[in-house]
């Protein structure tokens, strides 16, 4: 702004906090009445040692649970299958019937800590066995808290972790969309990943218009489904990655929230406000991580989150300074929750509602932020919409030339990572690191030969032939996956029977 220019009028944009557009924040007190959720991310192994993860970490302070699957569980196939066997319990937990799901949220209070299960082919199996367990344990549906992630289409785009066609796939969101609306009214059945888009590579800009364009998609297929905007979208979450550079991160979490309020006003009419408003969780950015000098990884994840405290968050998870190198140690994994709570309770930001908001920097940034978000969620629509991109490989070619950008100017040294191009050390790195225990493919394969044994073979086969029935048709399939969970129907028995009625997705070739 020139010397003697009128200072832009930023009301229109910026609103109360609380208030439409929610650019401030979706609440008007935000963290002086309650501070984010501490949501440490962790899962390895089986479900007894990811138990005593949990147990620890709420002991230490943490407020929610974040739980990590094993690839077998994604991808839908027993501890047994032999694509599996190299991989139980490796960047997850192993969870293959009910029985482990029980031993997994042991002595966990379900009815006073959420859960966020990051889950997406398999999501409406997790979840029927997550409310199984809480119905065991005496806890009513309604007052169960959580989230699955339950994104199945930034797994075509970025991730990878898909089994079933688009069309089914959205089915079983919408049917859960469908399912805790009527019977888990505090459950939120997706939450709308960016993080992952991200950590593929795509920009701040690219992160937020494909994951909008995600989100209008689910939206659009529930009110499709006969569920009414204001039925669903309260229930809608999002998840967004933290990066480094802090400023453009805080501009792209104000400039996302923004975009959203516009766009499901203008589209769908709600009549609830909270069907505008765009709730997120965040995690540092995993890509961000160096296996050199791990130790400056600390410093990086502090930035991070701060960035998506002075953003608005609503719930939190901070990477643990090894984990480009191993699975995270108990000592990381504490200093990483520790991170959030130094920030909490001695920087003072917490004390003020959307601190950089009205900062000419900030304000700038999101308003371009959500003017090139938004034109690029209309040039995916003009040529057939999300589905259409994926298919034809347009977002997954957009993101890899980010990606492929990025990489050449960090080798050219035009992007500075301290210890990687700049600053490097000779030192060997001297950690002493997480090792996965070799027993335990052995232990779960056992539990699993036992669960098989001990079920009622009958009541298991009855619940899949009446899941294999109503999949050839168009009811609500949560109802015969709760069956199937209950009666201790496997992962993999249950992912079987989808795949024989709806097959398995072959994505394009993208050059």
């Amino acid at each position: 702004m020139k010397d003697g220019e009128p200072r832009p009028d930023l009301s229109a944009n910026l609103g109360e906090p609380g208030a439409f557009p929610y650019t401030r924040g979706i609440y008007p007190t935000m963290y002086r009445s309650r501070l984010w959720t501490m949501r440490q991310y962790a899962g390895y192994g089986t479900a007894e040692e990811t138990n005593r993860r949990f147990r620890y970490l709420l002991e230490q302070g943490q407020t929610g649970l974040s739980v990590a699957f094993d690839l077998p569980t994604q991808m839908g196939y027993d501890s047994d299958h032999p694509l599996a066997l190299a991989e139980i319990g490796r960047v997850g937990v192993a969870i293959d019937s009910l029985a482990d799901m029980e031993v997994l949220l042991q002595e966990i209070p379900l009815d006073r800590v959420s859960t966020s299960m990051t889950i997406n082919a398999t999501a409406a199996i997790l979840l029927a066995m997550y409310k199984a367990v809480a119905e065991r344990g005496g806890v009513p549906a309604d007052r169960v808290d959580g989230t699955i992630q339950n994104d199945i289409l930034k797994e075509y785009i970025a991730r990878g972790t898909y089994i079933f066609p688009p069309a089914p796939s959205l089915r079983l969101v919408t049917d859960s969309m469908a399912f805790c609306a009527r019977n888990m009214p505090r459950w939120n059945p997706i939450s709308i990943s960016g993080y992952h888009i991200r950590e593929a590579g795509a920009t701040a800009v690219q992160e937020v218009a494909f994951t909008l364009a995600n989100g209008l998609t689910y939206l659009q297929a529930a009110v499709d489904a006969g569920l009414g905007v204001d039925q669903v979208a309260p229930s809608f979450s999002f998840f967004f990655a933290a990066q480094m550079d802090l400023l453009e991160e805080v501009a792209k979490f104000r400039a996302a929230r923004r975009l959203w309020a516009r766009v499901v006003r203008d589209r769908f009419d709600p009549a609830n406000p909270r069907s505008m408003m765009l709730r997120f969780h965040t995690q540092t950015a995993g890509a961000a991580l160096t296996a050199q000098q791990p130790d400056n990884n600390v410093v990086r994840v502090a930035i991070q989150a701060l960035a998506a405290v002075l953003g608005g968050t609503q719930s939190l998870h901070t990477n643990s300074r090894d984990e480009a190198l191993a699975l995270p140690s108990e000592d990381s994994a504490l200093l990483a929750l520790r991170t959030q709570q130094i920030i909490a309770h001695e920087s003072g930001v917490a004390s003020v509602v959307d601190p950089l908001g009205g900062s000419f920097a900030v304000e700038q940034l999101t308003d371009e932020i959500e003017e090139q978000a938004l034109a690029r969620i209309s040039q995916i629509e003009a040529t057939g919409g999300v589905l259409r991109a994926i298919q034809n490989g347009l977002i997954q070619r957009e993101i890899a030339e980010s990606a492929y950008r990025e990489a050449q100017e960090i080798e050219r040294g035009d992007k500075i990572v301290v210890g990687v191009n700049r600053y490097q050390s000779a030192s060997p790195v001297k950690k002493e690191l997480q090792r996965p225990d070799p027993e335990t493919a052995a232990r779960q394969i056992a539990r699993l030969n036992e669960v098989r044994a001990g079920r009622d073979g009958a009541a298991a086969s009855v619940a899949l032939e009446r899941l294999r029935d109503e999949a050839r048709g168009s009811g609500n399939l949560m109802l015969p996956i709760l069956e199937a969970v209950r009666a201790y129907a496997t992962v993999g028995e249950i992912c079987d029977v989808l795949r024989a009625v709806f097959g398995t997705y072959r994505p394009p070739v993208v050059v």
